[in-house]
């Protein structure tokens, strides 16, 4: 995973493929960074991914509810037509602000 942090914004470049074993480590290391530096937003960049299952929903899902615990945001960009799919039928659309 590719993190970039600067001036309390997290950039996630999220892997090709955001599958259970993925999800369990950008989990662990993204909340390690929002603790630890003080992260107010965080940017998933999906400019790589072409696969993303329930698990990475629930990454996703899971950072957006420790975002707002701590008065922060979440927000999506560079969605290809498949994960801009997943988005609109989990309902992450709703809640994510995607560029």
């Amino acid at each position: 995973m590719e993190y970039e942090l600067e001036n309390g914004c997290l950039t996630i470049c999220v892997p090709k493929e955001l599958d259970h074993h993925q999800a369990n480590r950008l989990r662990s290391e993204a909340d390690l960074l929002i603790e630890n530096c003080h992260v107010k937003k965080i940017v998933f960049d999906f400019s790589e991914t072409e696969f993303m299952d329930s698990s990475g929903i629930g990454v996703i899902i899971g950072r957006y509810k420790n975002m707002n615990f701590y008065g922060g945001e979440v927000q999506a960009k560079n969605l290809n037509g498949r994960v801009e799919k997943i988005f609109a039928v989990s309902g992450l659309k709703k809640i994510i602000k995607v560029e």
